[in-house]
């Protein structure tokens, strides 16, 4: 039998299984970096498969390698593991028994078919030209868990630097169902936190002339970032800027001292967002005069644009047309603007970043990643795992014979 066809045939012998560590890691979703039922959980799934396993120091991280049946390339796959602090309304009947938690996101998706992965090569370890290193992580979702790994030695746990690295992620909504997406260069944003306090003079609400109003000042910095945004820069280099919190006074006859607003910042290209970095700041000091305040801005880096490898991109879009089929592979024409910290293993390692449809049905209009009543469908399951061992076995072949 060929190798296609028994990984395929073996995942679909695994799916019963899978499911269930699906639904076992659903209903006990962990936030942050520390996930130790999530880390006991994998390492107890990869128990008895002869990996090469170590566990992280400033997270609970996992990081298996599978031996080939020769020294050559290692390629990386990686798995995000970390849940959301959403309360789950799905309704579903394994839903999440963790108060204000949820895999609102996918996560436990994506570590399964990594399991599933790691399960298949394992079987098939005879057929691998290198090393297979996977990367089991904590923390994706706004902790920096992949420079955590990264600064722990992640990229080189084979016995040298990663060939190629590539990473999967479910969507909920906005593509079809069991479709897989991808597209060279940049495929998510970068993100970055603008936290702005005015600082002003309190008074009574009836007086504002005796008083420094900081609400006035910081409303109009909200309203002029949007300009900012839509005269300063290129609109074929887009920049998103959303005012997500904003807060001030205590009553609504009361200016108080000071207003507070935090947002995020959304960009694709390194140049505007460093240019984004230099105008907002400025901006929002100079309005702060203009009004007789003053300003504390900080302009916080937190993950650049996910780039996909053109090269890399290709391969993986078209392993996925041969196993799969062309109608289950299509290209991704725009980038997202969610962002991902997978960035930082792309920019270390050439490879690329595939997304999944896995709404409950064929449409894909259904509630987004993030929303307390999003809904992923266990039938993807195997086809994940599949794609991530094709993948891993096709570029390991790829690398070994260049």
């Amino acid at each position: 039998m060929a190798l296609d066809d028994r990984l395929r045939d073996d995942a679909d012998a695994l799916t019963p299984e899978l499911v269930d560590l699906r639904h076992r890691l659903h209903r006990h979703p962990e936030v942050g970096l520390d996930l130790p039922v999530t880390q006991r959980t994998v390492l107890e799934e990869l128990d008895g498969l002869g990996l090469e396993v170590s566990t992280g120091t400033a997270l609970s991280s996992v990081t298996a390698v599978l031996r080939g049946t020769a020294s050559g390339p290692a390629v990386l796959l990686r798995g995000d593991m970390d849940a959301l602090p959403v309360t789950e309304a799905t309704g579903l009947g394994y839903s999440s028994r963790v108060d204000g938690a949820m895999h609102a996101c996918g996560h436990d998706l994506h570590t399964t078919m990594l399991v599933g992965a790691a399960r298949l090569l394992a079987a098939q370890r005879d057929a691998l030209a290198g090393d297979v290193v996977f990367m089991f992580q904590p923390g994706e979702e706004g902790w920096d868990g992949a420079g955590h790994m990264i600064a722990e030695g992640v990229l080189d746990a084979a016995g040298r630097r990663a060939d190629s690295a590539y990473g999967m992620h479910v969507m909920s909504a906005r593509i079809p169902h069991g479709v897989f997406t991808t597209r060279p260069g940049p495929m998510l944003a970068a993100s970055d936190g603008l936290f702005v306090t005015v600082r002003g003079a309190g008074g009574h609400g009836s007086a504002p002339h005796l008083a420094l109003d900081p609400v006035t000042a910081a409303a109009e910095m909200v309203t002029s970032l949007q300009t900012l945004v839509t005269r300063r820069f290129d609109v074929f280099d887009p920049v998103v800027l959303t005012v997500g919190m904003f807060h001030a006074g205590t009553k609504r006859n009361i200016i108080p001292d000071e207003a507070r607003f935090d947002a995020t910042v959304r960009s694709f290209s390194e140049a505007a967002r460093d240019r984004m970095r230099q105008e907002a700041p400025r901006l929002c000091a100079r309005i702060a005069e203009a009004y007789g305040c003053e300003a504390d801005v900080a302009f916080t880096a937190e993950y650049p644009v996910t780039v996909n490898d053109p090269a890399h991109a290709a391969f993986a879009a078209g392993v996925a047309a041969e196993v799969f089929g062309d109608r289950r592979a299509a290209p991704l024409v725009d980038p997202f603007t969610g962002s991902e910290d997978f960035s930082r293993v792309l920019a270390q390692v050439p490879g690329a970043f595939v997304f999944l449809g896995a709404h409950g049905s064929d449409g894909v209009d259904g509630p987004n990643n993030h929303s307390p009543r999003a809904v992923f469908d266990d039938a993807v399951l195997a086809d994940g795992a599949v794609l991530h061992a094709q993948l891993a076995v096709r570029a390991l072949r790829r690398d070994a014979a260049a």
